[in-house]
């Protein structure tokens, strides 16, 4: 039998790497995907194959990744529950795309992952990978009752060597999620030392430009760069203000709520600056219709429904709707927060001849018999009922 296992060094997928050789019997090749989360090929190659791999890759995907998944997140305005911007969530199908890949490449029996039965990501792979593929899929952590301090015994046991670290960290470009140790306490502050992306570095104000071209963003300070350097460079400038964390409860897929604490400097930026110019350049009627959308497609991405006909669907929309959505946006960085700063647009629907509160071209006496259609049934629903 032979499996391959998405692996990323921690102590789930290290564990598992050993336990599914013990257990099955089965040859294991491991798979990392680098999606931006900062990971050494190098050590991780090393790590499993000393762990006894038959073969380990490694696929530098962050440009597929901004350019097939985050573009799409983007024009979706795309957050869960009004404030997750779908870090984690996003990069779900792309690895399960990878490693049905392999697992076809390399003649495998079933595909394997550390997720476990109360989180969210079992959901996303397993519906991925059955969308993809007839692959056996094996999630061990969930299938095998592990637990974690059952997990580190095991580690000592066979001279696993694992991070001693009580959080558990999930990280791609478009995000990075901590969870555990203390934070399960929703009444407990994170501290300082949980974040790395948002360290408070700077405090001094600083105005940045993005600019924007079909609803996506191409330049940054006038530099024109392709979307994931963009989103690295703002990681780091944002994430220096200690801007873009986020500290919320939030509902899985399978009914637990948790607590979730997220560093997304660059999503955060990037989404009110889109959102921004969109209100500059939409019709009043798009963004209404649009905002539905949005939120549909929102939950279909968290639940894991990425190969879904609706998510298909409503992107083509999204595409359609940020036709419109050039120019460019200003926003003021200070600590721990930012603020729009200016915008401008080619296609902007605000005139400022029409609204000023100078002399204008705009005819004030046609209102009233706009007030007295728009009311009409209001008012005579109104009367009726008194």
């Amino acid at each position: 039998m032979k499996v391959v296992l998405a692996f990323s060094g921690g102590l789930d997928t290290s564990v598992i790497l050993k336990l599914i050789q013990e257990k099955l019997g089965a040859e294991v090749i491991a798979v990392t995907i680098d999606v931006g989360q900062g990971d050494d090929a190098i050590e991780l190659e090393k790590k499993a194959k000393e762990l006894g791999a038959m073969k380990f890759f490694c696929f530098d995907c962050k440009r597929e990744f901004a350019a097939r998944y985050i573009s799409k997140n983007i024009l979706a305005n795309g957050l869960y529950e009004r404030e997750y911007p779908l870090s984690t969530a996003l990069a779900r199908p792309l690895i399960a795309e990878k490693l049905v890949e392999i697992a076809k490449r390399e003649g495998a029996d079933a595909i394997a992952h550390g997720c476990t039965g109360k989180g969210n990501d079992q959901v996303r792979f397993d519906l991925a990978i059955e969308a993809l593929s007839d692959l056996k899929i094996i999630a061990p952590v969930r299938e095998w009752g592990l637990t974690r301090d059952w997990e580190m015994e095991y580690a000592k046991k066979n001279s696993i060597p694992v991070s001693k670290k009580i959080y558990s960290i999930d990280a791609n470009m478009w995000g990075r999620s901590i969870e555990g140790g203390s934070l399960e306490d929703p009444s407990f502050e994170p501290p300082e030392d949980v974040f790395l992306w948002s360290k408070i570095e700077n405090e001094k104000d600083k105005i940045i430009k993005l600019e924007f071209r079909n609803g996506l963003p191409v330049a940054l300070n006038d530099e024109s760069v392709e979307l994931s350097t963009l989103i690295e460079s703002l990681n780091k400038i944002a994430g220096s203000y200690g801007i873009g964390r986020i500290d919320h409860i939030e509902d899985r897929v399978v009914g637990i709520k948790s607590r979730e604490v997220y560093e997304c400097p660059a999503a955060s930026v990037i989404t009110k600056a889109h959102f921004a110019l969109e209100k500059l350049t939409m019709t009043k009627w798009m963004l209404d219709s649009k905002a539905l959308a949005e939120q549909k497609w929102g939950w279909l991405v968290f639940n894991g429904l990425w190969f879904e006909p609706l998510r298909e669907a409503l992107d083509e929309f999204m595409k359609k709707a940020d036709e419109h959505v050039n120019g460019s946006i200003s926003l003021r960085l200070g600590k721990k927060s930012f603020s729009l700063a200016g915008m401008s647009s080619d296609e902007s629907l605000y005139h400022k001849e029409i609204s000023t509160f100078e002399k204008s071209s705009f005819d004030q006496s046609i209102a009233k018999g706009f007030i007295d259609l728009f009311g009409l049934q209001s008012v005579m629903a109104e009367k009726r009922d008194v």
